[in-house]
């Protein structure tokens, strides 16, 4: 591409946006397949686990926003509960919840310091938007990601999932940098291999590889949702690969 890329983080009114497009389309899904499909892309989960599991992420997350304190409680439906209407009952308590939340507030969000509630923003955009994924894969439903909302989620693997998964842990070490680039928009990532793998400018060092696709398949590969192509691979195919099957989000 030509003209230089949009800027990420986005801003927290397109993530609002976003959310509130999958989270519609989600509950679609729900209210249309079979709760019990199996959803390959989740382990052993079936559509209504997947369900159950966004719920209790839109409860906790609003719990949070609302307080800025980490949240205790713990959220499941009832007994005999429609999967569907408690989706949706959670999700529209969390719009509701960011519709009045001041995105620089103060705000717990998984130890960072200093952080705030515009990250829960991004968070659940990105979040959603991978779990309707795996939903439509399920029901056989046509999957899409935007590609810029797809780009800012490879961002946020790095800026965000990373840290989390990685903090405290043993882990191998990536051999060497690596760089990841997006076909369709334009944005590149130079992953360098310290004890938490960090994302920098592509221009300030060599890397040994180079993965370059389109930013959906980027942010669904590194979300283990599907494998690489070697097409997308030059250079050192051993350090590419070694990043790709790292484990770099939950």
């Amino acid at each position: 591409m030509n003209q230089s890329p949009v800027l990420l983080p986005l801003a927290t009114d397109t993530y609002l946006a976003v959310l509130r497009e999958k989270v519609a389309a989600f509950e679609q899904l729900l209210r249309s397949a079979d709760p019990g499909i199996p959803v390959a892309t989740c382990g052993s989960w079936s559509l209504h686990d997947l369900g159950a599991h966004l719920g209790q992420v839109y409860r906790f997350a609003a719990a949070v926003v609302q307080t800025g304190e980490l949240c205790r409680e713990q959220f499941a439906p009832a007994d005999g509960e429609q999967i569907a209407d408690w989706f949706a009952a959670g999700a529209a308590s969390l719009l509701a919840t960011l519709d009045e939340a001041d995105p620089a507030a103060p705000c717990w969000a998984f130890g960072f310091e200093e952080a705030v509630a515009a990250l829960w923003f991004r968070r659940l955009a990105m979040d959603t938007a991978v779990h309707l994924v795996d939903a439509q894969l399920a029901t056989g439903t046509e999957a899409h990601v935007d590609p810029l909302i797809a780009a800012d989620g490879v961002d946020e693997v790095f800026a965000v999932m990373v840290p989390r998964v990685w903090h405290g842990k043993e882990m191998e070490p990536l051999p060497a940098p690596v760089v990841l680039r997006t076909t369709d928009t334009g944005h590149g990532w130079l992953i360098r291999p310290t004890d938490v793998p960090q994302a920098r400018p592509v221009d300030s060092e060599t890397a040994a590889a180079a993965v370059e696709a389109t930013a959906a398949e980027l942010l669904l590969t590194l979300w283990k949702r599907q494998p690489a192509s070697p097409a997308w691979i030059s250079g050192d195919i051993a350090a590419a690969n070694a990043l790709l099957t790292a484990p770099l989000t939950l």
